[in-house]
């Protein structure tokens, strides 16, 4: 395996190269995302030496107080872009009482920008699209992406190509149209989409667009990692025992794993063990389905599921976030759209959280690990809300209506609430 020694790119700060996570090839930095040598996805290679904790601790109230830690230059963080970042840390007391657990938290990425985790990875690609000269953000997405993308380019005053499902929820097509970009709805899965979008990247017309989760795919997946980032420091520099992620993609769940280990060779935390489990829709599950048959390969599904935001069925990062659990001692685990929706209620219940529909699965896929016994319920856990509820309102729609129609009066008020049982 090569090992990169020096800083090549200074406007990529501490980021050195590329490295393919199969092969270990290295690259320069550039809009590249697969190994030439094997095909296998590349990732960013760093020299941290001269990170403090001191210095990130002074840093932003965003994701940019990790900008030592990530493929952007020092300066990221005066360029126009959202700041997402630093969303809070809610500790899940009512939540935990219910399901019989000792100690849960709610790392809430709902009060990003615009309102999901998707802010971050965004934010990191389109410091390296200015780096590598690129006017326009692209993308392939399931929903939250695609708002995000439209948003930071908007801010920015970028151009923006969008390119989705056709049948994706209206909450994430409306607010995506509105930022004022190119919005194509494509008449097929996301993979369908993710296919389109990697035949644009070789056409003249896309020259100068960045497709932040194709050609920028290793930046992009680095700002997942700032999640992890917050975990710990918010929880004083500390590990928790347990994590569930919901996973899509995979990336988010392998790249809270990668925060934690950096984190754990630059002395910042303790070397403590923890736990990693994934949670998926039983209707998009290629990920738990690998898992509970033993395969290292992932088998790619057809989608069908209300958790459109988790609906990849051929997930790129899927063998390494199953790499993570086993290796972590973790496990992946799949919920119905039944359970999804009694997820999303559940946590709006007992902690005034509205979840999209990924955080159903979470909820869901907890109390499923709970009962199996395959989640200590002793442990300190984190659970990850990526993203707000009223983006996928159809999902509660049936439940989300009056108690009751009353006349103005108090009487009737109290006619009513007299025969409540």
């Amino acid at each position: 395996m090569t090992v990169l020694t020096s800083n090549v790119r200074s406007d990529f700060g501490n980021a050195i190269g590329l490295l393919c996570r199969e092969c270990g090839a290295s690259y320069e930095l550039g809009a590249a995302y697969s190994c030439a040598e094997c095909f296998g996805p590349l990732e960013v290679a760093y020299d941290f030496s001269g990170v403090t904790r001191e210095a990130i601790e002074s840093g932003p109230s965003s994701i940019w107080r990790y900008a030592s830690l990530l493929p952007v230059s020092a300066d990221a963080a005066a360029a126009p872009n959202l700041n997402p970042g630093w969303t809070r840390l809610h500790s899940a007391d009512r939540l935990a009482a219910e399901l019989g657990m000792r100690k849960l938290w709610i790392k809430d990425d709902s009060g990003n920008p615009t309102h999901s985790f998707k802010d971050r990875v965004v934010a990191v690609a389109q410091g390296a699209a200015r780096s590598l000269g690129l006017t326009t953000l692209a993308c392939a997405s399931t929903g939250n992406l695609a708002h995000a993308t439209a948003a930071a380019a908007a801010r920015a005053g970028m151009g923006s190509v969008v390119v989705i499902p056709a049948n994706l929820e209206a909450g994430k097509t409306v607010t995506t149209a509105t930022y004022g970009g190119l919005l194509l709805a494509v008449e097929g899965t996301y993979d369908d989409v993710n296919r389109l979008c990697s035949e644009l990247i070789g056409e003249s017309i896309t020259e100068g667009w960045g497709f932040v989760n194709v050609n920028l795919r290793p930046y992009y997946a680095e700002g997942s990692k700032t999640v992890g980032y917050e975990i710990a420091e918010q929880l004083g520099w500390r590990l928790p025992q347990q994590v569930v992620a919901p996973v899509a993609s995979g990336s988010l769940l392998t790249k809270v794993d990668k925060a934690w280990r950096e984190l754990s060779d630059l002395g910042f935390v303790a070397d403590s063990d923890y736990r990693v489990f994934g949670a998926q829709a039983g209707g998009c599950s290629p990920v738990a389905q690998a898992f509970e048959a033993g395969w290292d390969a992932v088998r790619p599904v057809k989608p069908d599921t209300i958790a459109k935001s988790l609906a990849i069925g051929n997930p790129a990062d899927g063998p390494y976030a199953l790499d993570a659990v086993r290796r972590s001692g973790g496990a992946v685990a799949a919920v119905s759209d039944e359970e999804i929706v009694s997820g999303i209620r559940l946590l709006a219940r007992t902690e005034g959280v509205f979840a999209e529909t990924a955080g159903g699965v979470v909820v869901a896929t907890l109390a499923r690990l709970l009962e199996s016994g395959q989640l200590d319920p002793e442990a300190e856990t984190v659970i990850l809300n990526t993203g707000d509820g009223l983006k996928t309102l159809d999902a509660v729609l049936p439940y989300g209506q009056p108690t009751a129609v009353i006349s103005p009066d108090a009487d009737a008020v109290v006619e009513l609430l007299t025969n409540v049982p």
